[in-house]
């Protein structure tokens, strides 16, 4: 019998591609996100049986471990890859989308978890792939409420990797860099301006790297070598500088 992932963000990017190469795996699907249209376009496109649930995560993540249930699937496998950024000095965001940022990249997160990881435990099988960000693992000026989401994301799955230890259920987190997809504008970002970090690579090539490092049973992976190697090379100096950077780095162009 194949094993069942469920996807949320599934309707574009990173969470698309999830769903395609996780279908040419042989996994059927359970398509998450709140575009029905996009997700009912996918589905028909998957080799496998794909399941379509609409749902605003950022008002209704609670209720989704009811209505999967409803269908009759099984999740075996949950990638928890909603997100969104805003982008900018924070005094000019929009204080209640900044809060349904914080709803969506950290509570769906755990309220997710807590809907679908004691079945996992219960049948000693499974795992959980969180969609973090390499923006986690510092403070980013004009990004601030972003890259405080995903270092909580990063931070929540080594925890919840490491409790885990022993029961085989697989956690990770997946921090890519710099991916073109629909996030920029969605962010805020204007158009033609250049991604600050370096190594712009596909979601297709996130993905793929992502579900090699899922195979070996790793904790997390920065897909695509530049971004990797620039993370690993930066993350040794002290935080003032770190800082001083990613301020020049990130400031909008007035």
């Amino acid at each position: 019998m194949p094993e069942t992932a469920l996807v949320t963000g599934a309707s574009s990017g990173i969470g698309e591609q999830f769903a395609r190469q996780l279908a040419a795996r042989g996994h059927d699907l359970v398509l998450v996100a709140r575009r029905a249209d996009r997700l009912e376009s996918l589905a028909s496109e998957l080799p496998t049986d794909a399941q379509v649930v609409a749902c605003d995560l950022t008002a209704d993540a609670a209720s989704l471990g009811g209505r999967v249930q409803e269908l009759g699937a099984q999740v075996d496998l949950l990638v928890n890859n909603a997100g969104f950024g805003t982008s900018g000095p924070f005094l000019d965001h929009d204080p209640a989308r900044d809060a349904e940022q914080v709803r969506l990249n950290c509570e769906a997160v755990v309220t997710l978890c807590h809907a679908f990881l004691p079945g996992m435990v219960e049948r000693r099988r499974g795992g959980i792939i969180n969609v973090a960000s390499s923006a986690g693992f510092q403070p980013i000026p004009y990004e601030s409420v972003y890259a405080a989401t995903k270092a909580f994301a990063i931070s929540f799955t080594d925890a919840l990797h490491t409790e885990l230890r022993g029961t085989r259920i697989r956690v990770m987190a997946v921090n890519p860099g710099p991916v073109p997809t629909e996030w920029q504008q969605i962010a805020g970002y204007e158009p033609g301006r250049d991604v600050p970090a370096p190594g712009e690579i596909s979601a297709e090539q996130v993905v793929r790297e992502s579900l090699a490092a899922w195979d070996k049973g790793r904790r997390s992976i920065i897909p695509g070598r530049t971004i990797r190697w620039f993370i690993r090379a930066t993350s040794p100096s002290p935080r003032a500088i770190q800082l001083r950077v990613t301020e020049r780095m990130y400031r909008p162009k007035r």
